[in-house]
């Protein structure tokens, strides 16, 4: 840790942080909350996972309430906390099980192309999800995080990196989704090193003035 003292959210840029929620309008706060809850339940499942087909398995089960939490909500399971949350918030809205898709094709991942692409998609869906805008470079830097291998990871800060740089018109209404876009952009250009105070700095102006 290089500087000040981490946030609550440590791993990669995420909505729920104060700093970013607090430009997600009021209405959306909770499904929000709630979706990217999901994406934190899939990300620890590949992080956890040492055995491909159980985690295959955990995914699939993610999937599956997934597509019923579209199609059929009355009928998911109790007890499972978030699971209640979605479906408070997402009952009868699909697309959230492309966000399992993503993640079982990174866990499944042999190679660099396959975990780039891997990334790319869980990012995007997330994104879209999220309200819409391009979700490549926060994919990339995502996809690094779960890496168990260090240049596996390096690989995929040098994507976010290398990926174009989206403009700010690409976010209009959604201040939200650009915050989270550029500190991804500004973890991957310190090839995955955190640097906090500076990190907070760069969401408070881009919250503020878009840039």
């Amino acid at each position: 840790m290089t500087e000040d003292v981490a946030p609550e959210f440590l791993l990669y840029p995420d909505i729920r942080d104060p700093r970013v929620m607090v430009a997600v309008s009021r209405d959306r706060r909770a499904a929000m909350t709630a979706l990217w809850g999901l994406a934190e339940r899939l990300t620890n499942l590949l992080i956890e996972t040492r055995e491909p087909l159980i985690g295959q398995i955990k995914l699939a089960w993610w999937r599956d309430m997934m597509v019923l939490l579209a199609a059929d909500p009355a009928a998911l399971p109790k007890g499972e906390p978030l699971l209640a949350e979605l479906q408070a918030t997402w009952a009868g809205q699909g697309g959230l099980d492309t966000l399992a898709d993503a993640a079982e094709a990174m866990l499944l991942a042999e190679d660099e192309a396959s975990r780039g692409a891997a990334a790319m998609a869980f990012g995007t869906a997330l994104f879209t999800l999220s309200g819409g805008g391009p979700g490549t470079r926060w994919g990339l830097l995502w996809g690094a995080v779960v890496q168990s291998e260090e240049e596996d990871a390096h690989y995929l800060f040098a994507a976010a990196r290398a990926a174009p740089v989206p403009t700010g018109a690409a976010f209009v209404g959604r201040r939200a989704l650009l915050m989270l876009d550029r500190w991804a952009a500004a973890i991957a250009a310190a090839d995955g090193e955190r640097r906090w105070r500076s990190e907070g700095l760069l969401l408070f102006r881009v919250g503020l003035i878009g840039r």
